[in-house]
């Protein structure tokens, strides 16, 4: 072997890196895996805050500035009338479940492409590994 030609554990370093790198991408991206519970939590305590603000005599200023914090259920509680309390209820079951099933979705999409960038990479390694092996077997050296 060539003392200016890599050995065989440094290309496998290398390929380990890459696998690793890849690794770590997917690792961040499970950090998206969250948003669906993040936005389904501010969306309950908007409508705690709407259920509070109908308590006062005259509700709506409060729950107009609101509105933006309910996201589309604000089109299901506003306005205000005397069922409003249920009405908050079953929206907050319906906003749960909808929530949670795109949770499940992101979960699944995230899944899918970690590993499948995993196996792109894996693949890499590997071609980059065989073409080394053969140019060793063969006595050259890789640019």
């Amino acid at each position: 072997m060539n003392k200016d030609q890599p050995s065989s554990g440094a290309w496998v370093g290398f390929l380990v890196v890459a696998f690793g790198v890849v690794g770590l991408i997917g690792a961040f991206a499970t950090f998206a895996a969250q948003l669906p519970f993040d936005r389904a939590m501010a969306r309950s305590a908007a409508i705690d805050q709407a259920i509070a603000a109908c308590q006062s005599p005259d509700p709506g200023p409060a729950l107009e500035r609101l509105r933006p914090q309910l996201g589309d259920s604000a089109g299901r509680l506003l306005p205000p009338d005397s069922q409003f309390v249920q009405r908050a209820a079953a929206e907050r079951i319906r906003m749960f479940a909808e929530l949670h099933a795109e949770a499940v979705e992101d979960g699944f999409r995230l899944r899918f492409v970690i590993a499948a960038f995993t196996a792109a990479a894996a693949l890499f390694g590997c071609m980059v590994l065989s073409i080394v092996r053969s140019g060793q077997a063969a006595g050259r050296t890789p640019n």
